[in-house]
């Protein structure tokens, strides 16, 4: 079969709700990296495109968190990823964003043509619904039990801890996201994607053919998926945060995040290149999506079946999903801030980048979960890298210069180049094993070409035969040999180590397959420098740090009250109250006088918030009071009521309100 010459390389686009850590790194951006470099090496003409969503619900709900709007968001965050990315050296073509316009235009005219070919089907269906925040919540606003592993905070359409794909309804004890509220259903108009139509018609036959291509585990899953029958999927959300829906009707929705998406890789080559249709839709590209085990499901079913439904757009053919990595035997969190962040990593290891790419990448999780620890980190780089690799270039280097003026010395018998012979053989290894997505090996592999070039160098013993009859020539012989090793190795290592592939390769002057006789060689200079147990143990403090800030917080948590009867409950009379008035009290530095109208009347209400609050900032401010608690008179003044506040550890108060203006006397239930 022939090579495809123009391969399209995708890297799962990262939600712009945070930073990025070292679980995304092994999970896609390492790989994609070391493939595209790989590709570009052997001659191919390639585009490696990525970029941040934009659109996702973390994305609002962080910056309901915040206070700040989604836009401030995903600002912030894409410079993070963007810069920590370009400082580790993954080299993407085009690193764009899903809320540029050209974006928004090519999703829109995607939707438009399913939508004029009649594939979706628009159904009335009964979602969930916050009555409290008084919208309808998308999948990722709903949390509960997972029904497969019984995790406790599994999302609506994922559960995060076993990768199950869910959707909400099929959530034990739901709750809102938003308020914490129990959800109640209400009808509303979507565009579905005919999952069940589409996979009789064109997924079965198509996921069959990947069963020898794709990684076993992501051949499994989707026919986990396929064995249970799909169903049709909603492509429209009810939300205000997204690219609109570009069809009458469809006023006040978006886009499903998981349909405008992966499209970005799609705009972000737009964005670029004029000819982008000969990536997308010519069949002699070969596209390649690199992800994470929890968006196989997204990439083998749903995209392809849009791509297929629209007719005009080249399917994948590989997914080479990875499995998660852990940290310290944890599961790495983003909530609870256990993770290695890109962008601290490149602030505490300065010019180590090679020294993560390769760790990540000797415990890759390729098939199975892996663990990151920063004992096994320091051990690989000190026993590896600095023992194996450095040394071996280092003592060629030096022996180049002590004994043949640091030049390149000639090798005209060809005296030993067996040995020169079986590396080529190791280079043809790595190329096949990266080609076929096994990094792991293929670094062994890479690695394994320093190991016999520190033996070859030490069974020839050059400082030894120097001394024997003949011993210039000799030297000569095996030192042009270990420059050959060393310049092979230079270039293999390129798509693992880049920068270190960069210093061999300037000190060798290397610019072609094999090293002339009599080029110059550059003063030997390390490769690599020891990881030293101050440096590690500052990083598992900092671990240690972050766990003990959550248990912290944890600790300060009032205990849970004791039980009481829905019967209990309901004697509170709970209204939404707006302040009218505000003023201190005489001589009391803690209470303000209130003036609250609760829609039948008007009440006089006395808060301790005064170290909080100015009177000024409350006048229209709605929050939640019970207006049924016992009168009590305080400073000489009659108090007819509580005004709801939450409070956060370090005392902090904010009122619970409506998160959109209600009438006075609303009722909250």
């Amino acid at each position: 079969m022939t090579q495809p010459q123009r391969h399209l390389v995708t890297c799962a686009l990262p939600y712009a709700n945070g930073p990025l850590h070292i679980g995304h790194i092994a999970g896609c951006f390492l790989p994609s990296d070391i493939y595209v470099r790989h590709l570009r090496s052997m001659g191919k003409d390639v585009l490696f495109v990525c970029g941040t969503d934009e659109h996702g619900v973390p994305i609002t709900l962080k910056a309901a968190n915040e206070g700040i709007t989604p836009q401030d968001v995903v600002d912030k965050n894409y410079d993070i990823i963007k810069r920590s990315l370009e400082e580790w050296g993954v080299k993407f073509d085009n690193f764009s964003r899903t809320t540029r316009p050209i974006h928004h235009e090519t999703a829109s005219d995607f939707f438009r043509t399913l939508y004029d070919k009649n594939v979706f089907s628009e159904q009335v269906t009964e979602q969930f619904y916050d009555e409290k925040a008084d919208q309808f919540l998308a999948d990722r606003y709903i949390t509960g039990e997972c029904p497969n592993c019984g995790f406790a905070e599994a999302y609506g359409d994922q559960c995060e801890n076993c990768g199950t794909t869910l959707s909400p309804k099929e959530l034990i004890n739901p709750k809102s996201a938003l308020t914490g509220n129990v959800p109640v259903k209400k009808e509303t108009r979507n565009w579905f994607l005919p999952l069940d139509k589409l996979q009789s018609e064109f997924l079965n036959d198509w996921v069959a053919t990947k069963k020898e291509v794709w990684k076993p585990h992501v051949f499994g899953q989707c026919m986990s998926w396929l064995n249970d029958g799909l169903k049709p999927r909603a492509m429209t959300r009810d939300l205000n945060w997204g690219v609109p829906v570009p069809v009458e009707g469809a006023e006040g929705k978006v886009m499903y995040v998981w349909f405008d998406a992966p499209i970005g890789y799609i705009s972000a080559t737009k964005e670029i290149r004029d000819d982008w249709k000969d990536w997308w839709q010519n069949p002699e590209t070969e596209m390649t999506h690199f992800l994470g085990k929890d968006n196989i499901v997204f990439h083998t079913i749903i995209f392809p079946a849009m791509l297929h439904a629209h007719g005009d757009y080249n399917l994948p053919t590989h997914v080479p999903a990875n499995e998660f990595l852990n940290l310290e035997g944890q599961k790495l969190s983003t909530s609870r801030n256990h993770a290695v962040w890109l962008h601290e990593y490149l602030e505490d290891f300065p010019g180590k980048e090679d020294e993560l790419r390769y760790v990540l990448t000797s415990i890759m999780p390729e098939s199975k979960d892996s663990d990151f620890s920063w004992s096994d980190f320091q051990a690989r780089v000190n026993n590896e890298l600095v023992a194996i690799v450095g040394n071996w270039v280092n003592r060629v280097m030096v022996l180049s210069h002590k004994f043949c003026d640091g030049v390149v010395p000639a090798n005209e018998d060809r005296a030993d180049y067996t040995v020169i012979e079986e590396v080529d053989a190791v280079v043809k290894r790595v190329d096949a094993l990266v080609e076929k997505f096994s990094f792991r090996e293929a670094l062994t592999e890479t690695i394994n070409i320093a190991r016999t070039g520190n033996k070859y160098l030490q069974d020839t013993a050059p400082w030894h035969a120097i001394k024997e009859e003949g011993g210039q020539k000799r030297v000569e012989e095996i030192l042009n040999v270990s420059l050959q090793l060393v310049a092979r190795f230079a270039k293999v290592c390129e798509a693992f180590l880049p920068n270190t592939s960069q210093k061999i390769s300037a000190m060798v002057h290397l610019s072609g397959a094999e090293l002339k006789a009599g080029g110059p060689l550059e003063k030997p200079s390390l490769l690599f420098e020891k990881i030293e147990d101050e440096q590690i143990q500052n990083q598992l403090d900092k671990l240690e740090a972050q766990a003990s800030a959550n248990q912290d917080v944890r600790e300060k948590l009032e205990p849970i009250k004791p039980t009481i009867t829905f019967d209990d409950f309901t004697k509170l009379d709970l209204r939404v109250g707006t302040i009218v008035e505000a003023q201190k009290v005489k001589k009391a530095d803690k209470l303000l006088q209130l003036l609250v109208d609760i829609g039948l009347e008007k009440r006089t209400i006395l808060s301790g918030i005064a170290q909080h609050f100015s009177p000024e900032d409350l006048i229209g401010k709605q929050a939640v009071v019970v207006t049924n608690l016992a009168p009590r008179k305080m400073r000489g003044v009659e108090s007819n009521g509580m005004l709801l506040m939450a409070e956060n550890t370090e005392g902090e108060l904010v009122f619970v309100s409506p998160e959109k203006e209600f009438l006075p006397g609303a009722i909250v239930r």
